[in-house]
């Protein structure tokens, strides 16, 4: 893609369909390319939205904290639907589209975490949610557990507002759902959670300004320009260490377990010597007999 596409990008998101979204703060602009950088759509904002997800690209939503409001575009960037906040509730930090007629809002008026259907404008149930709401950057709410996101941690939620997990995340920006997995989306690494375990890194580049994925790849844009990166690879380089580490340790232990050669050839005579003397006592007695004449003699000389 040309640099100056992406040189001012402060976000950038792909759907499966391998499109691209760029969002850009400085004129609120979000732009829509294809795989090939052509440019599909642009819609210009006049405040701040972040992007929810592009999973559904006939429907995406946006939802802005200043105007107190979500919008539905659809695949050519075109607002099909307006979500208006200001009527009917006090101050919404964070809404979550869960489908095309269900938003998840958290109220920080009323420190309530309200279940909305937008489509006939009623409340379909309220829970109390005294988190704090400093820093929050994304919400996801799946299988009766709730997501929160900072900049700085990763929590997860019952309705009760139980504290299920909790763990440190450097620059968090969004979440990722794909079917059950839960994904967390920084400046410059994809985490992903196991359930009630742990949260681990399956994408890294330190050097990376923004990253994101698809189904089939990775998507990172550095230094202005954009790379991809195969999903196919990511466990491919842990396995063959191991085997590498393995077979020097066999060409060391097979030496040591084969028998040692014989000796040189003094060692051979000298051993075949001791087994005559073991064997006939009387014949080594002449044998030494003879080495002392012929010494004398030799000294007589």
């Amino acid at each position: 893609m040309d640099t100056l596409k992406l040189k001012e990008a402060k976000d950038m998101l792909a759907d499966d369909y391998g499109n691209l979204y760029v969002y850009k703060n400085k004129d609120f602009s979000l732009t829509k390319y294809d795989s090939l950088g052509k440019q599909i759509g642009q819609m210009m904002l006049t405040v701040p939205f972040k992007v929810q997800s592009v999973q559904n690209p006939l429907s995406v939503p946006l939802f802005s904290e200043n105007a107190q409001e979500l919008k539905f575009v659809d695949q050519n960037m075109n607002e099909i639907q307006r979500v208006d906040f200001k009527q009917k509730f006090g101050f919404i930090k964070m809404a979550y589209a869960e489908d095309l007629q269900q938003l998840w809002l958290l109220d920080e008026s009323t420190k309530r975490l309200i279940q909305y259907n937008f489509r006939n404008e009623t409340i379909i149930n309220s829970y109390p949610f005294d988190a704090s709401f400093d820093d929050l950057m994304d919400l996801l709410v799946y299988e009766n557990k709730i997501y929160i996101l900072t900049k700085q941690a990763f929590r997860v939620y019952t309705f009760k507002f139980e504290k299920i997990f909790e763990a440190p995340v450097e620059n968090g920006k969004r979440f990722r759902r794909e079917n059950e997995n839960i994904l967390v989306i920084t400046n410059n690494a994809i985490l992903k959670y196991i359930q009630e375990k742990e949260i681990v890194k399956i994408f890294q580049d330190p050097e990376a300004r923004i990253v994101d994925k698809n189904t089939l790849s990775y998507f990172e844009i550095k230094t202005n320009k954009l790379y991809l990166y195969s999903l196919e690879k990511e466990v491919q380089p842990q396995q063959e260490p191991e085997e590498k580490q393995r077979e020097p340790e066999q060409e060391v232990k097979q030496p040591e377990e084969k028998p040692a050669e014989s000796g040189s050839p003094e060692e051979k005579l000298e051993k075949k010597t001791q087994e005559i003397e073991d064997k006939n006592p009387s014949e080594s007695s002449l044998q030494k007999l003879i080495e002392d004449i012929s010494t004398l003699e030799s000294g007589g000389n």
